[in-house]
């Protein structure tokens, strides 16, 4: 214990730097300020500080480069930032996660949200680290409950598996997120809460998660009102706490709210950076941002854990073409589309499972539940390409043995989608069989 406490006290000391170097502010136009003095010191994506002569301090990271001159852009407003105000250079400034994270709220800073002490560990975390070498990975591990009745069957989750949850506001998203955190077989949950509205962090906290949830999650939000640097920040503090527990060896399940808004924020920082407006807006690193986010989730190296990735999109009128749900279903192992049409309806979650597909599929299921699962499938699909006719009063009994089965299991297979599983996956399938044992074929 005593050489753990030697640790910890390291660990704090580590930050207690001897010596920093000083600018001044040179200019201040268009949200960013240019900076004289420190051009030898500075390196991209330092952290630096401003002391406003009023008193105030500001938060800023070094956006560009010039032999003459820095140019950041502070993490608030710049209302009080005056010429020749006084500019520190802090460093890169990563993350040290600890064991001790967990049931706790941080900000991306590592700074505790929830009122209470926070520990810091004995090694410092790279917020932009490489995954695991790409020949050196695990394959995908076994299939995970989750306590939902879909996931258990028809799209099954495994372990090391990325899938994307693509939704527009208002439709289940942030619910159906907590189940997963509170039902899906994994060590620790790490949340990342990006650009949330302030007032919900306690209620989601509290009611959406709840204790159960709760005692084995580390939350790390930025709310809608912070800066563009601390809310694409919190994606990658939040990745950073996921890889402390898998390189310790446990199956981390990461939970991200949501990756719209991360890129969001990547772009008005690359924007005012001075790269140009692309891709609908977005500036073209935008797509290696996704990507490098989305490729250091997934299986561990030998010898390390996994995490399991749950990244959540906003998409408008669910279109899955806009670029960001383009670009994050490309380097995914599944997603699953939220439909409004559906939520309005009643049902939740408000899964369209015609255009929701696992890709761990078929290996995760056995050759009868992959039977169970095509036979489910089909019946909904030949619903869909009849509900009108049907809506109408157009279609004839007997027209079509196919969709006469499909009307009579359609709302036990509308209703199973939104089921609990509290029998876990064996349980699903029997409900399942069940189910579609009413029809031959």
């Amino acid at each position: 214990m005593a050489f753990a406490g030697f640790d910890l006290l390291h660990a704090e000391m580590r930050g207690i730097a001897s010596a920093h170097a000083v600018g001044r502010v040179r200019e201040v136009r268009r949200g960013i300020i240019e900076v004289s003095g420190l051009a030898r010191s500075a390196a991209l994506g330092d952290r630096a500080t401003i002391r406003c002569q009023s008193g105030r301090e500001i938060g800023a990271e070094v956006l560009s480069l010039t032999r003459g001159a820095v140019t950041v852009l502070p993490d608030g407003a710049a209302d009080g930032v005056a010429i020749d105000d006084e500019v520190e250079l802090l460093g890169q400034g990563g993350i040290a996660p600890h064991d001790s994270w967990v049931g706790r709220i941080i900000d991306p800073f590592g700074k505790p949200l929830d009122g209470q002490p926070l520990i810091h560990g004995g090694r410092e975390r790279d917020l932009r680290a490489s995954p695991p070498p790409a020949a050196q990975r695990k394959r995908l591990g076994g299939r995970l409950e989750t306590s939902l009745a879909a996931f258990d069957t028809m799209l099954p989750l495994v372990q090391g598996q990325r899938v994307g949850l693509f939704a527009g506001s208002g439709v289940g998203k942030s619910s159906l997120l907590a189940s997963f955190a509170r039902g899906v077989s994994a060590d620790i949950v790490v949340i990342a809460l990006i650009g949330e509205r302030g007032r919900e962090l306690r209620e989601f906290v509290e009611k959406t998660l709840g204790p159960e949830g709760m005692a084995r999650a580390v939350i790390v939000a930025a709310t809608s009102d912070q800066s563009p640097l601390v809310r694409r920040r919190c994606a990658w503090t939040a990745m950073a706490v996921a890889e402390h527990f898998r390189d310790a060896g446990q199956h981390v399940l990461f939970l991200a709210d949501s990756i719209t808004r991360f890129a969001e924020a990547h772009r008005e920082v690359a924007l005012a950076g001075g790269e140009p407006a692309s891709l609908r807006g977005y500036p073209p690193s935008t797509s290696y941002q996704i990507m490098a986010l989305g490729e250091r989730a997934g299986p561990g190296a030998e010898g390390q854990g996994d995490i399991t990735g749950v990244f959540s999109v906003l998409v408008a009128g669910s279109d899955m073409d806009e670029p960001i749900a383009d670009i994050l279903r490309g380097v995914l192992d599944g997603h699953v589309v939220l439909e409004r049409e559906i939520a309005e309806r009643g049902r939740f979650p408000a899964i369209n499972m015609l255009r929701s597909v696992s890709r761990s599929l078929p290996d995760a299921a056995d050759p009868e539940e992959n039977r169970l699962i095509g036979k489910a499938r089909s019946l909904l699909g030949a619903y869909d390409r009849a509900e009108m006719m049907i809506q109408a009063g157009l279609y004839a009994e007997g027209s079509d043995p196919r969709i006469d089965a499909a009307i009579k299991l359609w709302p036990e297979l509308d209703a199973f989608i939104a089921e609990p599983a509290p029998d876990g996956i064996s349980g699903s399938f029997a409900r399942l069989r069940t189910i579609l044992s009413q029809v031959p074929g």
